[in-house]
């Protein structure tokens, strides 16, 4: 990445770019605790 997280000199580029990739973790995780739903329960159970 050119700039650094949190520098003055964001362009709006920059912070769609920021939003896209929160948004795409967000997702990542949740297809992850979906796909391994049994094993998430049975920690939690532990």
């Amino acid at each position: 990445m050119a700039t650094e997280e949190g520098s003055e000199s964001d362009t709006p580029l920059d912070e769609v770019m920021e939003d896209i990739r929160g948004e795409l973790v967000r997702r990542v995780a949740a297809a992850d605790r979906d796909a391994n739903r049994d094993i998430y329960d049975a920690l939690k159970n532990e």
